[in-house]
């Protein structure tokens, strides 16, 4: 049986790891015992320790796929996010929470929901399919929801994602707001990281109709700590739209606890922030009071004022 790779996006987060790998434990379920996870990309903190209370390793990194290779891509379906020669790829599955941006010339199962989580749409595939969850899956899928939606605070949640989190914590018998702070706040971490790490741990190419730009997000419990950095961060932001020949670098740090942004925003087109927002960019920075979804928050306010 020919292998079947199955990775989430690029600088992956822990919905894109723990989606790999529950995926491919669903795959096997359903016979396919040639499936197996991987990763784009390094993981981050979070992750890492959703991992470590689960005594697990990192799925492998992959940096291409060849032509012809069987692949699921699960969180993620643009080109721009995914592995190098996906277009030469045999894409088998999609599944996914973001707007579909993936053509193909063949069909082949999707399964998009508007959802606050790729694992939400997991957990029930898991059950249409009658496929025991175990504790152990269960608490990959609990702690990729709890990191999407930021303990279920985030605008994107859904009655789905909270019917969800119930049901999993059951399963993996864990006290959801016990663990989940701890989860979210062992990711705010960033004194181990480089500043073109912090810009890279979860940036995404998202252009605003015709902005060019990236837009990257950082947890944290205290904005004040990141923004102590702010000299060395703009140096990179500004060194990353050189090199890319971005038109907007918008740097997202937002608050975990009092669930705000403080946006660093650099480039020629950085005054859309305050034209979506209809704020003002002081030193190149303002709060986004409220705001800490990019998916729902940023991306359509940004799109409709480009």
């Amino acid at each position: 049986m020919v292998k079947t790779y199955i990775f989430g996006h690029k600088s992956p987060d822990s919905d894109s790891i723990t989606s790999s790998i529950v995926m491919a434990n669903l795959e096997k379920e359903l016979g396919n015992n040639d499936a197996k996870a991987y990763r784009l990309g390094n993981i981050n903190k979070e992750t890492e320790f959703i991992l470590d209370y689960l005594g697990m390793d990192a799925p492998e990194l992959l940096e291409r796929v060849d032509d012809g290779d069987n692949v699921i891509l699960v969180d993620h379906n643009s080109p721009a996010e995914s592995v190098e020669n996906l277009e030469n790829a045999n894409i088998l599955k999609v599944v996914d929470h973001h707007k579909l941006a993936l053509q193909t010339s063949y069909p082949l199962f999707l399964r998009f929901e508007p959802v606050g989580c790729t694992e939400t749409i997991l957990f029930k595939l898991y059950n249409e399919y009658d496929i025991e969850i175990s504790k152990e899956i269960a608490t990959l899928m609990l702690s990729a929801i709890v990191s999407d939606t930021l303990l279920l605070k985030s605008p994107t949640t859904t009655e789905d994602d909270k019917f969800a989190v119930e049901k999993l914590a059951e399963i993996a018998s864990i006290d959801v707001g016990e663990y989940g702070l701890e989860m979210l706040k062992a990711g705010t971490d960033l004194s181990s990281f480089s500043i073109d790490e912090i810009l890279s741990l979860d940036a995404k190419q998202i252009d605003f109709k015709n902005v060019k730009s990236i837009v990257n997000q950082v947890n944290t419990a205290d904005i004040d700590d990141v923004m102590s950095i702010k000299d060395e961060l703009e140096a990179g932001i500004n060194k990353i739209i050189d090199n890319e020949g971005l038109d907007l670098f918008m740097l997202l740090i937002t608050d975990i606890v009092n669930s705000n942004s403080q946006v660093i925003a650099l480039g020629k087109d950085a005054c859309l922030v305050e034209k979506a927002y209809g704020v003002k960019l002081v030193d190149n920075t303002v709060l986004l009071e409220g705001v800490v979804s990019r998916k729902k928050q940023v991306v359509p306010i940004m799109t409709e004022n480009a």
